[in-house]
């Protein structure tokens, strides 16, 4: 008889999943599947004690993921609040910001931005900048990993939350600051090339407690978003989709077209300029690979 059990580990075509009772086997997929992500509830087909075969995923609340030309990337299954780890060094990538944000409104998970290491002098401007963000309805929260980890547990309680950004922003240092432990790997930051190494390879799932779940993602470093439609990209701005329906195209590309309300809302003043750059930016990507 399959069992149901959680993928806490992914790694590539090998997982790790945890059954309800708290029993873990190394699992495989059956012809090479790799549509499985670090979150979901799967039935597995016990081989010994130790190892079982994935038969097949139960119905996800949501997936998060990146699309690009090439392939498409699972990130996580089953989440309920995205965490984008940001830090003033390395420089943080406002471009990765945005994009995380619009996969998370796409997914229907909810956002927040994490300013860690802000014990930085840099760190000042940076939230200046990002209280932008906040004004869209995405809390950001300053943190010091291994000393105020802790603000982070009300708004994770419950919940099914992970950890997104670039690498040496400090993910597994908050991660270990919020399990007690060194269990998520942790590297040394590379300040030849302004970037952390990459410690944390795989998505991997951790028990906060009883009742929350957090998942340590690796850095990464671009955000393909080729897998959401044009037609309804819109919505997931925050700032503008109160204009949605009102450009006299229905598939306006908000750029020379007449009487699209975007362009009029930004010369009047009322969303910023440079969101409407990065709106026509991913249109055109969109367009491009459609």
């Amino acid at each position: 008889m399959p069992e149901t059990a959680q993928i806490t580990a992914s790694y590539g075509r090998r997982y790790i999943v945890r059954t309800q009772e708290g029993s873990t086997f190394d699992a495989t997929t059956r012809k090479k599947r790799v549509d499985f992500a670090c979150g979901d509830w799967v039935h597995i087909q016990l081989i010994n004690g130790e190892q079982a075969v994935i038969e097949d995923f139960l119905p996800r609340k949501s997936l998060l993921y990146r699309q690009d030309n090439w392939k498409t990337k699972l990130i996580a299954a089953n989440v309920d609040k995205l965490f984008i780890v940001t830090a003033a060094s390395p420089a943080p990538n406002e471009m990765l910001l945005q994009r995380a944000l619009l996969a998370a409104e796409a997914a229907g998970i909810e956002a927040v931005i994490v300013l860690n290491k802000a014990d930085l002098p840099e760190s000042q401007s940076w939230y200046e900048k990002f209280r932008f963000y906040e004004s869209l309805g995405y809390p950001v929260v300053q943190t010091r990993a291994l000393e105020s980890a802790d603000v982070l547990r009300p708004l994770m309680q419950g919940r099914t939350n992970i950890f997104l950004g670039q690498s040496g922003m400090g993910k597994s240092t908050l991660t270990n600051a919020l399990l007690g432990s060194d269990t998520a790997r942790v590297g040394e930051i590379s300040t030849a090339l302004d970037s952390g190494k990459h410690t944390t390879t795989h998505a991997r799932l951790y028990d906060v407690n009883a009742e929350t779940k957090l998942i340590d993602s690796p850095g990464l470093q671009e955000f393909g978003l080729h897998h959401l439609e044009v037609s309804i990209l819109l919505q997931y701005f925050p700032d503008m989709r109160h204009l949605i329906g009102q450009c006299r195209f229905h598939n306006c590309t908000h750029r020379a077209e007449p009487g699209c309300a975007v362009k009029a809302a930004a010369e009047a003043g009322d969303i910023r300029k440079e969101r409407v750059a990065f709106l026509q930016r991913i249109t055109d990507e969109l367009l491009r690979s459609s």
